[in-house]
């Protein structure tokens, strides 16, 4: 058996569970004070942590993996593993100042106090820039901070950018980018490693599902020859003749962003009856 930690409340926690439970991995998670559960039908024990325990019971010991977002896992500091980026709760960490403040480069921040709940990540940025700031680190509210006099700029999660602009401020240097990830032990025995890789398998086979869909439509004899240049999809399509002679049903597997370039085309081309839709898992 493995231990997983993830966020027990808050904007992992939700997607956290979904994608366990898209993996076909079954748990109890209405109480909200509990703090650990067992899987009913996998290996696994899920520990309910706040995001900024998850790398030190990781580093300790407590779980095998964890899953957290990129951020809290660099800020830790921690030697542990990235085992797998997830693709969801993306953001971005940025430095904002006040909307009056002239500001052209990040050289413009040497000498002002930045407040931040990552002060690692910032230093490291600094640094690279070869800017001295006086970092002050606080927990909370950050944006709050210039206009109560405790800092000239701030630097914070950023997703839509609202927070920002209503407390007075304007993004004005991205530093990078975040997204959930898989984070590991560095050292887990062989035992350990079999169980989390089949569970890799399980989230790739979900994630790979989420950007296709699986497409049906109907279209002359004539024209499947050119359909088929279109969406060739994963091998070949799947072709079932029709009732009416002289037509097939087209099975096809296509990246759905293809299909909204390629619409047109298809239609061109002679297909009828275009219907999408949703993969649940694909193993490829």
């Amino acid at each position: 058996m493995i231990t997983l930690a993830i966020q027990k409340t808050g904007r992992l926690s939700e997607k956290s569970t979904k994608l366990l439970k898209d993996c076909g991995i079954y748990f109890a998670n209405g109480d909200s004070s509990k703090l650990k559960t067992k899987a009913n039908n996998f290996p696994l024990q899920i520990l309910f942590l706040r995001d900024d325990d998850i790398p030190e019971c990781i580093a300790d010991g407590a779980a095998d993996i964890g899953i957290i977002g990129e951020n809290v896992y660099l800020e830790s500091g921690r030697a542990l593993k990235l085992v797998k980026r997830l693709g969801f709760a993306g953001c971005r960490l940025s430095i904002a100042v006040p909307r009056q403040m002239d500001f052209e480069s990040v050289s413009d921040l040497a000498g002002k106090s930045i407040a931040t709940s990552y002060p690692r990540i910032l230093q490291k940025y600094l640094d690279r820039k070869n800017v001295e700031a006086n970092i002050h680190q606080i927990t909370g509210s950050v944006e709050v901070a210039p206009g109560i006099g405790l800092a000239d700029a701030v630097f914070d999660i950023v997703s839509s950018g609202s927070t920002l602009i209503s407390n007075g401020l304007k993004e004005v240097e991205k530093v990078m980018d975040s997204e959930a990830v898989l984070i590991a032990a560095p050292e887990l025995d062989e035992a350990k490693n079999k169980v989390i890789d089949k569970l890799l398998f399980r989230i790739q086979a979900v994630k790979k599902a989420a950007s296709y869909k699986y497409i049906l439509l109907n279209a002359p004899d004539e024209k499947i020859d050119d359909i088929v240049k279109i969406i060739p999809g994963m091998k070949s399509p799947t072709l079932i003749p029709l009732a009416e002679k002289g037509w097939h049903s087209l099975h096809s597997v296509i990246q759905e962003e293809d299909f909204w370039e390629n619409i047109e085309n298809l239609k061109k081309a002679g297909a009828q009856g275009i219907l999408i839709i949703p993969i649940e898992k694909m193993v490829l």
